[in-house]
């Protein structure tokens, strides 16, 4: 198994917004201090779990009467520890149900371990700095910071946005202009961000981001990020299935899709840290 299942696993994730995003400002990436919390998770029905681990957000009605003030519940924890597969296809890439264990420490680090018949085949840690993947077929690893990937994809890649993607959470903070839309059991927050134009479509019976679309305006180019399989884990909601199509043309107007899923048998959060082993072995080289 090569190691390009576990970069995929990151710079794929974000593939869409390399492409869709304007040109990378000089701007240097936040260095935050890592902040502990508590978790998320899903459930049936929740109706009193929304207090202060959620955003409120004033309702501009799109048309006829107002509608009731939108809380987002969004995920607040310590540690989370998970066991899913995820899946990839692409343009050159193709592969299905990868084994993949999650650790993660809220803000500060996100631990992969990726298996095959049995066996740990890589071994990756992502920290606000740093991404590091060990490939351990091949003995050999590869190193990237976040301005390396940020110049390779043509946009301001940090830790905040991936741990979003991976967690459901929004990937964009709320702004004072956007607006609430009522549409079937959907409040969609539209928001323009840069070049985008951003639906987070808000599930009325449980107020968590059940979908995000957005559009970069001058090419059409789409990312659609769905959230589904929600289950109470604690008293948070946790999608348990996320999965990702990206629509984009190339340089030469070819239309290439990329299409993603993370899948998730059990999450767990928990209050201690799981640990978080990495040592890269002298006898590997370094491709990068």
């Amino acid at each position: 198994m090569s190691s390009k299942i576990t970069v995929g696993l990151v710079a794929m994730s974000l593939m869409w917004f390399t492409a869709c995003h304007k040109p990378r400002s000089s701007k240097s990436v936040s260095q935050n201090p890592a902040i502990d919390t508590t978790l998320i998770t899903r459930a049936p029905e929740p109706k009193d779990s929304i207090t202060k681990d959620t955003a409120a957000v004033a309702v501009v009605p799109d048309a006829g009467e107002p509608m009731p003030e939108v809380k987002v519940n969004e995920v607040d924890f310590d540690f989370l520890t998970a066991k899913s597969k995820f899946s990839f296809k692409g343009p050159k890439q193709d592969f299905d149900n990868t084994n993949v264990n999650i650790r993660m420490k809220k803000d500060s680090i996100i631990w992969l371990s990726v298996t095959g018949v049995g066996l740990e085949v890589a071994r990756g840690i992502i920290t606000r700095d740093s991404i590091v993947f060990m490939d351990k077929i091949h003995r050999d690893y590869f190193v990237f910071n976040y301005e390396q990937l940020s110049k390779q994809y043509n946009f301001d890649l940090n830790f905040d946005l991936l741990q979003s993607v991976i967690i459901g959470n929004m990937p964009f903070e709320m702004q004072e202009e956007g607006r609430f839309v009522k549409e079937n059991d959907f409040y969609v927050l539209k928001q323009a961000v840069d070049r985008l134009e951003v639906d987070n479509y808000i599930a009325e019976k449980n107020q968590k981001l059940s979908r995000l679309k957005a559009t970069e305006v001058p090419t059409q180019n789409t990312f659609t990020l769905d959230y589904e399989d929600f289950r109470q884990v604690g008293s948070f909601l946790f999608p348990f299935m996320s999965h990702i199509n990206l629509n984009v043309l190339s340089k030469d107007q070819q239309k290439l899709e990329t299409t993603m899923r993370l899948k998730h048998s059990k999450v767990e959060l928990v209050n201690q840290s799981p640990g978080f082993p990495f040592n890269v072995p002298s006898s590997y080289k370094r491709k990068r």
